[in-house]
């Protein structure tokens, strides 16, 4: 069986629902095929954000400094973006089962080898220099297995949902990223404060096969090949002029579309401090406010909590409160977010203090990033092309969130003051903490002032 064989989209099955049975087989697999595909996504980003949990460790180990964990971050991230863009439009087309399970399966993989080269760098004194360049050839390849999560899941929202129920689940499909996050900073950053780093990358691995095996058993394709009808016939749904069109012509107006470019630039911005504060906060933590690692993994872990809550809300408040209103909530979540996260870089506060910055601000993101780098995009496309719709937005979000790793490396490492021993430096987060903010405050004015434009 060839590549394209094994990855195309599934043919209507011969075998027939029997009409009386379509609803209870409809919602059966329909259910199962989203928490599947919501429950393996935030293993998908544990298996992404166990270079973040260990950046401390390492560098106190002197065996790779913070301009050269942004270069490695920043690996990932620039793949990552191409991979989502080529991967939206290929997924259109694909067995979002199969795609989906290969790309965490390799993920996974990825994983182990980085926790086996760090135990071996240990045995054998490996030169740092080939455990840098080994990091960031192996963290680029898990950027593009990583890219390989987002497309699908979304994809089967638009296969099995309809239209006046998707928003809703996106918003719970969306709060899976900070589920992932959850997980990797409280139990790998436990894991890693008793076993040292390179078990952060063992027991991300053994997450990423637990969940391939959960894609495998619970996501279905379409529900035409398990003998259903179509999601527009379950749902009664009028079937627009763009659901006639193939696939490729319907992506070809996407591509023209400049409310999805907007989208874009705005979802760079909003990825921009997403992935700041998940990427640096937990060093930021350490050395800005004196934390323990244990104690900065717990402040950022909560921020996780309340990402899920704000995706969550987000769906809901925009279909129900606010009739499908997507302006609303997000200038709300976009100016509470840029208050929280400037509280947060430049007020002091104990732990309490500090747990409730980063709940405020990721709530806020959450929604912001639920609404514009989802909700918005999905609104003005067609069915039929959402994977091509994602992947527009995700370049550019990733693009952005790889130049900020680099950035905010450098920022970080070029106002430092160096001391005899490493661990004893004296950070400056003045310069990265105003880009941050900086990036917030763009993040939800670019949306908001051309959401009428988007719209035609």
């Amino acid at each position: 069986m060839g590549l394209y064989s094994f990855f195309r989209i599934s043919k209507p099955s011969a075998e027939k629902v029997p009409e009386a049975d379509i609803p209870k087989v409809y919602r059966t697999l329909r259910r199962n095929t989203f928490w599947g595909a919501t429950i393996a996504y935030s293993l998908y980003y544990v298996c992404r954000l166990s270079l973040s949990v260990v950046k401390q460790p390492v560098i106190d180990s002197e065996l790779l400094t913070a301009g050269q964990l942004g270069i490695i971050g920043s690996a990932l991230l620039f793949v990552y973006a191409v991979g989502k863009f080529m991967n939206g439009f290929i997924a259109d087309y694909c067995n979002i089962r199969r795609f989906m399970a290969t790309g965490l399966a390799v993920s996974a993989l990825i994983n182990l080898i980085m926790g086996v080269l760090g135990f071996l760098h240990g045995d054998m004194e490996f030169a740092s220099v080939a455990v840098f360049l080994s990091f960031a050839i192996l963290w680029g390849i898990n950027g593009w297995a990583q890219s390989m999560g987002s497309p699908p899941g979304v994809i089967s929202l638009s296969r099995w949902f309809p239209l006046n129920r998707r928003g809703t689940y996106y918003g719970i499909f969306s709060a899976s990223p900070y589920l992932g996050e959850f997980l990797s900073f409280i139990v790998i950053g436990a894991i890693v404060g008793t076993f040292g780093w390179q078990s952060g990358f063992i027991f991300s691995a053994i997450a990423g096969v637990a969940g391939t095996l959960i894609i495998l058993f619970f996501v279905s394709d379409t529900p035409e090949s398990k003998g259903l009808p179509s999601v527009q016939t379950l749902s009664a749904e009028e079937v627009k002029e763009e659901d006639r069109m193939k696939t490729t012509q319907v992506q070809k107006l996407v591509l023209k579309h400049p409310g999805i470019w907007i989208i874009s630039a705005a979802s760079a911005f909003i990825y921009i401090t997403k992935y700041a504060v998940a990427g640096w906060g937990i060093l930021f933590l350490q050395k800005e406010k004196l934390f323990s690692l244990e104690s900065a993994s717990q402040i950022i872990a909560f921020s996780a909590i309340f990402g899920v809550v704000g995706t969550v809300l987000a769906g809901w408040l925009s279909d129900t409160v606010f009739k499908s209103d997507r302006i609303k909530p997000a200038i709300l979540s976009g100016a509470t977010g840029f208050a929280a996260l400037a509280l947060f870089l430049f007020s002091g506060g104990g732990y309490v203090l500090n747990v409730i910055y980063v709940s405020v601000f990721s709530l806020a993101i959450g929604v912001l990033y639920c609404i514009v780098a989802g909700l918005m995009a999905v609104d003005i496309v067609p069915r039929k092309a959402t994977g091509a719709a994602l992947g527009i937005v995700g370049i550019s979000s990733y693009m952005a969130a790889g130049i900020q790793d680099i950035a905010s490396g450098y920022l970080i490492e070029g106002n430092m003051q160096q001391a005899a021993d490493i661990a004893d430096a004296v950070y400056d987060f003045t310069p990265v903490s105003i880009f941050w903010l900086t990036a917030a405050l763009i993040s939800f004015l670019l949306p908001v002032l051309n959401w009428k434009k988007m719209k035609k």
